[in-house]
Formats: C-alpha cells, structure tokens, sequence
C-alpha cells in the first residue's frame, strides 16, 4: 500500500468525479446517460504454457508509491529476467488517485496500461466502460480456482457473470495495540470481544493512559462504521444497487459506539485527520485501528514503539471487517493486440504465484498456498486471515466511489464531530446516497 496520505487519498476519491468525463471519452464504452453500449471485440484466448510470440513490451500501471513499491519492483524485475528477450515489463508507478481518472483517456489514446492493478472496488465502473478485458480464460489455464483463494477475494473480481481480474492479495483494518500500556492493566494482546475491550479502555484510563482510543472523524473512521456496520449484520446496499441500507438500525448501533467513546472520555472530540495514528506513533494512544500498510512505517518510522496487532474486535456480535484488495487486469488496450494478450497474461499469471515476495510489503496473499508458506505465515499480517469469513468488500457497483465520499463518509463526519446524532446524520446521508445511486443506473446503463 502507499503512505498514510496517498492511501487515504485514494478512497477519497470522488469514483466519477474528473472520471466521468474522462469515461465518456473513453472509446468502446457506454456513453454516459443513454446506457447503450459498443461492444469491445473479444480477446483472443489464452491457453497457458510458455510465450512463443514476438518480443512484446507491456505497459504496467499501478499505484505502489510508498513502501509497498520496492517489493513490487523486485518481482517484475524477476520476471523480466526469467522472460529476457520475448517478454518486457515497463513499470509505471502513479498515485491511485492519479491512475484512476488518468486510465481511460489514456487506454483511449492508445498510451495507457496493457496489464495494471486496481483495487476490486472499481472492476465494477471499469467493466462496465469497457475499460477491460474478461480473464476468465486466465483462471482457466492456470487452473485457479476458487478453492486456493480467500473466497470474498475471489468473487470481488466477477462482475456481472464474468471475471476481469486475478487477485493479488488482502489489506484490512487490523487493532494495533501498544503492548507496554496492555501490560499496565494485565494483558498480553488487545481484547477481541466489546465486554473486554470495553473494560480494557476503562482500565487503562484509570491507569494514566488519559485517552487511549482516539476517535476519528475522518480517515479511518467510514472504514470503522463499515466494519461495525457488518458486525451488527447490517448491508451498505440493496441487491440491484438502487438503495443505500447503512441508515438501518444496525448502522445507528454501529454509529452510536464510535461516538460513545468521545463521552466517555477515552478520545478527544474533533480528532484531526491522521492524528490518532500519529499519537499512537508517539506512544500516547494504547490502541488505533488502521490499515495493515501502516506495519512497515511503524518498524521504519516507529522502532523503540512496542505495539502488536490483532483484528478489529466483535463489537457488533459477528466478526466482520472492512477490506480491500489488489487486482490484476488486462485491459482493452491489450485486446486489440494478441501477442500483448498472450504475453500479458502470462505476466498476470506469473505475479500471481509470486505472493509470498508481495507479503513482505505488509499485504495479506490472496491465495491460501502463499499464506501457507513458512516465510509468510508468521507475518503480523497473516495472523488476521485465520478466519476468512471476517473480510467484508464494498460491492462491484458503477459509481460506488461517488456513493461513499459524497454521503456514507458525511454522515459518519456530521455524527462523530456531533453536529448531528447518529440516527439523524445517517437518515440525511441515506437520502443523498439514493439520489446518487438513481444517477448511476442512468449514467452506468444498469
């Protein structure tokens, strides 16, 4: 994953905003408000096995800025080297939020990505415009198969009965917890049920730690009600996509907690973007709930800090916790070309085996036979996939983006800095979101 700032940037981004005009010029596409379509041409077919085409070079798009961009570089480089001479991989690193707008224009004019890797919730807005190109022959000659995957990876890259991505590998919220304040109160880890946790905050309060779960109003707190959301079996949205269901009362439960904790006293109110993660750098907060990208700059960046992780606690009564994941897709750039077809499979299909070098960039493997080997399984990381059931993902709708940054992150704001009660600001926030989700049927065509 990138640094703090480009990651949060990144889910910050509108989904359509800059992205819808740069769609509608995309050709191939449905042409925004009509819903008619111009269907790409299909790919050839890949058969697996060797490359036996003409030297190819591939344009390779990602956005590994920060930490995570060395491991990646190291496994094309490998590639490149196994594949000298038929096979060439062009790196070409850009910030997610840069990437996304950037794709179709670019695939448009004939210089964007071959092969690139997006995050699974925007396969839905991509295959829609026909940004991309089916693998299902992919997964087919490489024999994957849902069995060696983390199965709400796996069906996050099927959108409508067809598949345009192999997945790489899981990132989530994980409960960091700073080890030296748990020993004050007894306790080796952080507690994984609301009866403990809950205890363990009042204890530690009463230890001197004056406010030990700083809360945010911001990043990551919409990562936080999604995951308390889940937990209390609530749904972000309906089936067909036409309703937003996060103003239900499980979302009012979910809600209501992250704002109980500013009256009780264990965070202070009006916490500014990234400050509870950097006071847990500094050793001032006991314990923060953020991303698994954060394990590298804390060894880095916070090396006399003694912390640990666990998964996010049951707070809601069944685990669940916000996820994401890194997809690898052949675009319909490469379509056009079947030697680049051929040759960008095979490069997908190559990475894809290569997971064990991509958990040491602190993500989870998608597939089971990576997080099984014995250089990957005591990651910190690794530890939170034990029960896989727990991943929860945004669903592959067009436009989604749109739905979450203009209202379901809103209503968490309006809620936690107490500008409105929980029940009030998700009712306001649900309203907007079902006026947005109206306008990507229309846009979307679907």
């Amino acid at each position: 994953m990138t640094h703090p700032l480009s990651r949060r940037a990144f889910l910050n981004l509108s989904g359509a905003a800059g992205l819808t005009a740069a769609l509608a010029a995309c050709g191939g596409g449905t042409r925004l408000g009509t819903g008619s379509t111009t269907p790409t041409a299909a790919a050839p077919a890949f058969t697996g096995g060797e490359y036996t085409g003409p030297k190819v070079t591939l344009s390779y798009w990602n956005g590994f800025t920060g930490g995570d961009g060395p491991h990646m570089r190291t496994m094309i480089d490998a590639f490149n080297k196994e594949y000298a001479g038929r096979i060439e991989v062009r790196n070409v690193t850009r910030r997610w939020e840069d990437l996304y707008p950037a794709m179709p224009t670019a695939i448009s004019a004939g210089n964007g990505p071959d092969v690139a890797v997006i995050h699974n919730d925007w396969i839905g807005t991509f295959a829609v415009r026909q940004v991309l190109v089916p693998v299902d022959d992919v997964v087919g000659a490489l024999q994957l198969t849902e069995g060696d995957f983390i199965p709400a990876v796996w069906n996050a890259g099927v959108y409508n009965g067809k598949r345009y991505s192999v997945p790489l590998d899981v990132h989530c919220l994980g409960d960091y917890y700073n080890a030296a304040h748990l020993e004050k109160i007894g306790l080796k880890e952080a507690p994984g049920d609301k009866a403990g946790y809950e205890e363990a905050l009042a204890e530690l309060k009463k230890a001197s730690v004056a406010q030990p779960f700083w809360m945010p109003n911001k990043w990551p707190a919409h990562l936080m009600f999604m995951s308390l959301l889940w937990q209390h079996g609530g749904e972000l949205y309906s089936e067909d996509g036409t309703k937003a269901l996060w103003g239900s009362e499980q979302g009012v439960a979910a809600l209501s907690w992250m704002v109980e904790q500013i009256d009780k006293g264990y965070s202070p109110a009006k916490v500014a973007i990234d400050s509870q993660y950097a006071a847990f750098k500094n050793d001032k907060v006991s314990l923060t709930w953020d991303g698994i990208w954060q394990i590298n700059d804390l060894k880095t960046n916070a090396p006399s800090l003694k912390w640990g992780l666990a998964p996010i606690p049951n707070i809601g009564g069944t685990p669940a916790v916000w996820s994401a994941s890194h997809n690898f897709v052949l675009t319909s750039q490469a379509g056009k070309d079947p030697n680049k077809v051929q040759a960008a499979k095979v490069f997908i299909g190559h990475m894809s085996r290569q997971s064990t070098e991509w958990a040491k960039a602190g993500m989870i493997p998608a597939r089971n036979s990576a997080r099984q080997a014995p250089e990957v399984a005591e990651l910190p990381q690794v530890k939170l996939a034990a029960d896989m059931s727990v991943f929860h993902f945004l669903p592959a709708l067009p436009g989604v983006g749109d739905v979450q940054v203009k209202a379901l992150e809103l209503a968490v704001a309006k809620a936690v800095l107490k500008e409105a009660g929980p029940a009030d600001a998700l009712k306001e926030g649900v309203a907007t979101a079902d006026k947005l989700l109206a306008e990507n049927k229309r846009k979307y065509g679907q």
